[in-house]
């Protein structure tokens, strides 16, 4: 369980997290949905301990994480996998190479990066785009390198950035759904952000509706879709 307690964080001249309090169950895909500026990514990259809170509390499984330094952060991160809204991919690297960057990062040999590569490639179904540049692939087939070199060191959790928002319809379903089977065949607990309700009625199990900065409502994904409680969350399930 990921737990983030009474997180505040605020930049010069703005506020941009008021004492959120939020739980991701262990092995569950949780979705944090709000408008532009409602402090998503922020929330993120707390969550996944990118950045510090001013105040406030990271616990992942009742170990407090947002107080780690030095190597035992590196530690703890390289059981996160991350994945963007554009990609943030290397354009020197063909797929491949992208996906093997993290693995030579970590001192694998050659022998074991390029295996893993292989088993990466079949997973996430771009076999035959090994040796692709990056200016040859797709949105959806850059995302999916995305997602391969996220799950390159086998993270327990992944965190997912907006990783839909520059796709069309047609290739977020993809995305979403690749994502749901990898949740499944992997078991492990997704976290994702965006500021569109279609994604988190696809793949999500639990949401939380974030406004400015304030945790203003969250439950399942039936609950607040079928009985906003909220006029924020009215407003993001009605339009």
């Amino acid at each position: 369980m990921i737990a983030l307690r009474g997180i505040c964080k605020a930049y010069p001249g703005v506020n941009v997290l008021k004492n959120v309090d939020i739980e991701i169950p262990d092995r569950t895909i949780f979705g944090v949905i709000g408008k532009s500026g409602a402090g998503k990514s922020t929330l993120l990259r707390i969550a996944s301990l990118l950045e510090k809170p001013d105040s406030g509390e990271v616990y992942y499984d009742f170990l407090r994480v947002d107080t780690l330094k030095g190597k035992e952060l590196l530690v703890r991160r390289r059981n996160m996998g991350m994945i963007f809204q554009n990609f943030n991919l290397l354009g020197s690297r063909n797929a491949a190479g992208n996906i093997a960057y993290p693995l030579e990062i970590a001192g694998l040999n050659r022998k074991q990066i390029a295996k893993r590569v292989d088993e990466l490639l079949d997973m996430v179904d771009i076999k035959d785009k090994r040796k692709a540049r990056m200016s040859e692939l797709s949105g959806g087939q850059k995302q999916r390198v995305a997602i391969a070199r996220a799950f390159a060191a086998n993270p327990q959790v992944l965190f997912c950035d907006e990783a839909t928002s520059s796709l069309d319809p047609q290739t977020t379903r993809s995305i979403l759904s690749l994502i749901k089977d990898l949740h499944s065949r992997l078991n492990i607990t997704v976290f994702l952000i965006t500021h569109q309700m279609e994604v988190i009625r696809e793949i999500c199990q639990e949401v939380v509706v974030l406004e400015k900065g304030v945790a203003v409502e969250s439950g399942t994904v039936d609950a607040v879709f079928n009985e906003p409680k909220t006029q924020a969350a009215r407003e993001m399930v009605h339009g």
